[in-house]
């Protein structure tokens, strides 16, 4: 299968796809066409990852690694916890820096280490709004041939997620840049885009953009929707917090694939872009805003170009609500009270959508089963949701074991310039 720009470039194969991360034209990468799948599965996460990103690996170098990649890189599980009769949470936290982002930036780092020599030098650069930042250096940690220089807000992250960005070193250098996730995004961007910088650093880009990344996160919407049917339940419809689209993009694109997957509705918090632009057909991108949910504090969603290029009207397949702080608050306070599960301030956002929904006027969506897929663990956001609580949460042994290490990230100004001179001296 060839893969092709949103903006038209010519097409590559799907490894050189996966190596250059962005389009040269500045556009994502898009597969020719969405093959059509349906089953059988398989019994597990990894049996279903494998036979739903099989048809996008077909004919290509990769493609007799496929099932190694996805066995030594989705090595958690993502379970779905039904917490009343007609919601569910989806998991996606058991990764070894507790968030979503571990299942696509294992699989990618699995694919470049493939794809690239390890006496080369490659250079992984990363903006993140939080959560991204540390699942690609911790799958790339200590992996020969290659660095990361990971970019964040400074003071825009929780506390524990600063930590664990800057707790890797090694072949890891990470950043706290002066200003908001949209400059740290356009900082990268705009070293992408510099030929010369690409070359003589080798960059690599492990954001939601890559396909790398894309293609795995459809495979715990396959393994929910698989496991839900096999329960006797109906086809599930799903909430997903957003904040640059990547992984609500690919539970659509699992869905076009043939994958048994109904509604699917975004949350998103007050960097309400994507909403808007759903309810309005305007895209409006604006400096993002500080909100509880900080992995979503995102202004000008990259991934929105691919959803633009997918579905001539974006708005006749996919929803999208935003909510306030005042809302996570009391989402995950109520959502404590009543089911005594803790949820952190992303998935906060996309219950207190899905109770919209079970509440609201149409039919549908009243009596449907709803799969909230729940983004990170509580415990990276503790100083968020234990006042609301009332309790301590327990942390994960992984995470644990990050915050206990020293750390360290140095300052960064938002300019080209300044990033040049950091990826020379690192």
């Amino acid at each position: 299968m060839d893969f092709v720009s949103t903006r038209g470039s010519a097409p590559v194969a799907l490894s050189a796809a996966i190596a250059r991360g962005q389009a040269p034209d500045g556009g994502l990468f898009m597969p020719t066409e969405i093959p059509k799948q349906a089953g059988p599965w398989g019994d597990s996460l990894q049996e279903r990852a494998i036979r739903s990103m099989e048809p996008f690996f077909d004919g290509d170098a990769l493609r007799p690694h496929l099932r190694d990649i996805v066995l030594e890189s989705l090595d958690f599980q993502a379970p779905t916890k039904w917490i009343n009769e007609h919601t569910g949470l989806l998991e996606l936290f058991w990764g070894p820096t507790a968030a979503f982002k571990d299942f696509g930036a294992r699989f990618l780092a699995s694919c470049l280490a493939r794809l690239f020599a390890p006496e080369g030098r490659r250079t992984v650069l990363v903006a993140t709004s939080g959560d991204t930042g540390a699942a690609v250096a911790a799958a790339f940690h200590r992996r020969p041939g290659f660095r990361v220089v990971v970019l964040y807000p400074d003071n825009r992250v929780s506390a524990r997620q600063a930590h664990q960005l800057g707790a890797f070193g090694g072949n890891v250098a990470t950043y706290r840049v002066d200003g908001t996730f949209d400059d740290c995004q356009r900082l990268a961007k705009a070293a992408f885009a510099d030929p010369a910088l690409t070359e003589s650093h080798g960059l690599v880009s492990a954001n939601s953009i890559s396909l790398g990344r894309l293609f795995p996160q459809m495979s715990y919407f396959v393994h929910a929707s698989v496991a839900a049917r096999e329960e006797g339940r109906p086809t599930p419809n799903f909430v997903i917090p957003t904040g640059n689209l990547g992984n609500a993009f690919a539970c659509l694109l699992a869905r076009e694939s043939g994958i048994p997957i109904g509604k699917v509705v975004l949350a998103s918090n007050n960097n309400r872009v994507i909403p808007e632009y759903l309810q309005t057909g305007r895209y409006e991108p604006r400096d993002s805003v500080e909100t509880l949910a900080n992995a979503m504090d995102v202004g000008a969603p990259s991934n929105l170009e691919r959803l633009r290029h997918l579905f001539v009207e974006p708005a006749d397949v996919v929803r999208g609500q935003w909510v306030d702080d005042d809302a996570i608050r009391s989402t995950i306070r109520a959502t404590f009270e009543h089911t005594g599960e803790i949820v952190c301030p992303h998935t906060a956002c996309a219950i207190a959508v899905c109770r919209r929904l079970q509440s609201g006027d149409d039919p549908d969506d009243r009596k449907g089963d709803w799969i909230v897929a729940a983004t990170a663990h509580p415990a990276k956001f503790a100083d968020v949701v234990e006042p609301l609580i009332g309790q301590e949460i327990e942390v994960p042994t992984s995470l644990r074991e990050l915050i206990e290490r020293p750390t360290l990230a140095l300052p960064l100004k938002p300019t080209l310039d300044s990033l040049s001179s950091v990826l020379r001296q690192s």
